[in-house]
């Protein structure tokens, strides 16, 4: 007969598997990428505030992701390097931290949506009506477009994980690198009905409008490049569309390789890795993308070599 322990404040992260001599390869590798992610997004921050040229709708909203990229990854990836380090026995982690790090984690899976959707719609006033894209995308709109991301995000995750910590919970290990919802009820021995149809909808709901939104602005854009003969509104539509639809697709990539290794329990240790990496390729990938596609921050880093080489000389 299985023993229970009702509602224990002390739960054990499964975490990954790692053998002795693969330790401090793997350690190095997640904390070269940590340093990648924290330099490179908030060097993008950074640029986009102190650089006047920059400071446009489209950049703002872009600002978006690398805050949902430091956050996201500043609360899963330092944890996951200290239990990297300690025996599986002794990766313990309390229930008020494991909720938080659920919290944080979808906040930053939903955020990425409804951030790559505020800027798809930017690019399709930008496009489709830019006589008007001043007028419309002002800074008042640009708030409301940032902070509709932000709420929209905190209400749906807020909801799920308030269904989960209503339940009492007789179980005390997550089987994951670190903790998430359907990690956290499945520590209870209660019927979780509730909790699996509001995850579901909130995944359908969420991927459908993501989604959805991607093929009508972009059958919209694509439809006014056609139609224009403008050479130079249908180059800059393909560059900022372009970088914009390889954002979208890293993330859709990353976030569909997890839910389809769901489905295959004999794979979880494949899950688990592609858990974190949904954190880290993102993370890593976003700002060196949109600054190499970016025809202003590559002027600005050029100067900036300039400046540096001319200093030195």
């Amino acid at each position: 007969m299985e023993n229970y322990t009702y509602n224990s404040f002390t739960l054990h992260l499964e975490g990954l598997k790692v053998t002795r001599d693969s330790v401090y390869p793997v350690f190095l590798f997640f904390f070269f990428s940590y340093l990648l992610i924290m330099f490179a997004n908030v060097g993008i921050i950074a640029l986009v505030y102190i650089e006047k040229s920059l400071h446009q709708p489209m950049y703002f909203l872009f600002c978006n992701l690398p805050i949902n990229d430091i956050l996201g990854n500043s609360i899963m990836v330092p944890r996951l390097l200290a239990d990297v380090l300690v025996p599986p026995s002794e990766r313990l982690i309390s229930y008020y931290e494991c909720v938080a790090q659920a919290f944080t984690t979808h906040m930053f899976g939903t955020t990425s949506h409804t951030a790559l959707m505020i800027m798809a719609f930017d690019r399709y006033v930008a496009i489709c009506n830019p006589l008007h894209y001043s007028a419309i995308m002002n800074n008042k709109m640009v708030l409301k477009l940032t902070a509709c991301a932000w709420g929209v995000a905190l209400v749906l995750v807020a909801v799920l994980l308030g269904l989960t910590v209503r339940l009492n919970r007789c179980r005390t290990v997550i089987t994951n690198p670190f903790c998430d919802n359907a990690s956290l009820f499945k520590l209870s021995c209660e019927s979780v009905f509730i909790n699996n149809v509001y995850g579901l909808t909130f995944t359908v709901v969420l991927f459908t409008a993501s989604i959805g939104c991607m093929v009508l602005t972009y059958t919209k854009i694509t439809a006014v490049c056609l139609i224009s003969k403008n050479r130079s509104l249908n180059s800059k539509a393909l560059k900022t569309c372009s970088t914009h639809l390889c954002l979208y697709l890293i993330m859709i990539v990353c976030g569909g390789v997890i839910i389809t290794l769901h489905r295959f329990p004999l794979y979880s240790d494949y899950r688990k890795l592609a858990a974190i990496l949904f954190h880290i390729i993102p993370g890593s990938l976003n700002p060196i993308i949109y600054g190499v596609q970016s025809k202003e921050i590559r002027k600005l880093f050029s100067k900036i070599i300039a400046i540096r080489s001319e200093s030195r000389t």
